[in-house]
């Protein structure tokens, strides 16, 4: 096997070619993968001598069969020996094939580029203060109480604050919209779940009336066929209940089920929102640092990785609108956007995501950052209690590309908090 390599900056061209000593140990691995469904007189399946199996079997098929165990089975090779790491997958071209006698191969891929980095121990990026104040608690607790509101049937005008049960059904150009009519819709005044009117046009009406809301859906609005548009709700109001708030006292820490007092309730949701603030301001320093290294450094971001990343953004946005309702249409006229714009957008944010991965992979290797048998075990054991309902992710975990990923990430979230600690 004898190679020549040529390399730019972000990838590689190796062209290997193999005689007949190198394609001989393939075929014979071939054969014996195809002797499984091979069936030869006197023999049991697969039990049969390689030179009596290969008088069975289509000489085509083991030719094939031959030519990619060979690629298989020396590329990584091919790789190793030209001392190159790829981080896309190979595209390997098949120019020359004589069975049995030569092959020749080029392999092309993307590399890492070379990255010079920044000074990544002076980094000018500030952690978020994440200090809960009184009214963060407070605003709990209103939310904490106002789901134990006790309802109440009246027989009066509702006002804010309360709670109607109410049919409506939504009509434009005199024509139901989709999703625009409920029957027994529970609704609490001043929610702010409607549009702008459509609360307000409730207020000081009586339980059994029957009335118009004549109202226009906002320029926004995420649906494009009723953004801007006059619509009328015909509404039918059935029921008026009146809400009692529980007091901020001891008994709404005893109906919570967890506590005794008041006290004891407030201090546990400062916990929580403590603890919930510090992660989002650790996440967001995290991301300032690397934004900063990132642009401190300088290396170059493959081009086919950059077009993967890019359509990774895409996915990602398409289900999010998907689970949201919305078409991609809707989304670009919601943020008012063309498509090239947003593209244009997205394929910068894909390049800088590249970078800034490329970055961190540097750093770590200058740290010589790397990860633990006990550290991936440890991991992998908490992935299977978070999944243990997930047979399908289950399963997953013991592929070697999810193995490979698991660790991957586990070296980033080491590098990063060693980039946190050189910044103190």
């Amino acid at each position: 096997m004898k190679s020549t390599t040529k390399k730019t900056a972000t990838s590689v061209v190796i062209t290997t070619t193999f005689d007949a000593s190198d394609i001989e140990p393939a075929r014979l691995k071939a054969l014996g993968r195809l002797a499984k469904n091979v069936k030869v007189p006197g023999f049991r399946n697969g039990r049969a001598p390689a030179n009596v199996v290969e008088q069975h079997v289509d000489p085509n098929a083991l030719a094939t069969e031959t030519l990619n165990t060979l690629i298989q089975s020396n590329v990584p090779k091919i790789f190793a020996e030209a001392k190159v790491s790829p981080i896309s997958t190979p595209n390997v071209n098949v120019t020359k094939y004589v069975p049995g006698e030569m092959a020749e191969l080029e392999i092309t891929a993307d590399i890492m580029p070379e990255v010079k980095l920044g000074d990544y121990k002076n980094l000018k990026a500030k952690k978020q203060d994440s200090t809960i104040k009184a009214k963060d608690v407070e605003d709990v607790l209103k939310r904490i109480a106002e789901s134990m509101a006790e309802s109440k049937a009246v027989k009066r005008k509702a006002k804010s604050g309360d709670e109607v049960i109410i049919d409506f059904t939504g009509k434009k150009d005199d024509v139901a919209f989709e999703g625009g009519s409920a029957k027994n819709h529970k609704l609490i005044l001043g929610s702010g779940q409607f549009i702008p009117g459509f609360e307000d046009g409730i207020i000081g009406h009586e339980p059994g009336d029957k009335f118009d809301l004549k109202l226009t859906f906002p320029k926004d609005y995420a649906v494009a066929d009723l953004a801007g548009a006059k619509v009328v709700f015909e509404t039918l109001l059935k029921q008026v209940n009146e809400r009692t708030i529980p007091a901020l006292d001891d008994e709404l820490a005893k109906k919570t089920g967890a506590f005794k007092t008041i006290k004891d309730l407030k201090e546990d949701i400062k916990k929580n929102l403590t603890a919930e603030a510090e992660h989002r301001a650790n996440e967001k320093y995290k991301d300032d640092l690397v934004i900063e290294l990132t642009k401190a450094s300088k290396t170059s971001a493959p081009a086919t990785v950059v077009e993967e990343q890019f359509k990774n953004i895409k996915q990602d946005l398409e289900q999010n609108l998907r689970n949201s309702g919305l078409t991609f249409p809707e989304y670009l006229k919601q943020v008012k956007k063309t498509e090239e714009e947003w593209e244009k957008e997205a394929k910068q944010s894909a390049e800088n995501r590249v970078k800034s991965s490329l970055v961190v992979n540097a750093l770590a290797t200058e740290l010589k950052i790397d990860v633990t048998e006990d550290e991936f075990k440890e991991k992998v054991v908490e992935l299977q209690h978070a999944y243990q309902n997930n047979k399908q992710i289950l399963d997953q975990l013991s592929t070697p590309e999810v193995q490979s990923d698991i660790r991957n990430r586990i070296r980033v979230d080491k590098t990063l908090e060693a980039l946190i600690k050189l910044n103190k």
